[in-house]
């Protein structure tokens, strides 16, 4: 989604992950919910990760505002090319 804000929406990096992590929110809500519903969700292991994400999320936001536009760019990108990488070589 931060591609396409920076690239289709003319969204600087940092408002593009600020946007993205906003439509999150309602996204993992509904989808929560519905997995919830299938009995897919383990409530145990949902609780530890949001507690760590309560945690994490505050830290995370001020590196980033604090962080240069380029280096995010770069730093996502890797991001991507590994996860992508992984998923091809699963």
């Amino acid at each position: 989604m931060v591609p396409l804000l920076v690239w289709l929406c003319d969204q600087g990096q940092h408002q593009a992950h600020a946007t993205s992590l906003a439509a999150i929110i309602a996204i993992a809500g509904v989808a929560a919910i519905v997995f919830a519903q299938d009995g897919s969700v383990d409530v145990r292991v949902g609780a530890t990760l949001a507690v760590g994400a309560l945690v994490g999320a505050p830290l995370g936001a001020r590196l980033l505002a604090k962080t240069d536009a380029g280096r995010v760019r770069i730093a996502f990108g890797v991001l991507q090319v590994i996860v992508g990488l992984v998923l091809v070589l699963q």
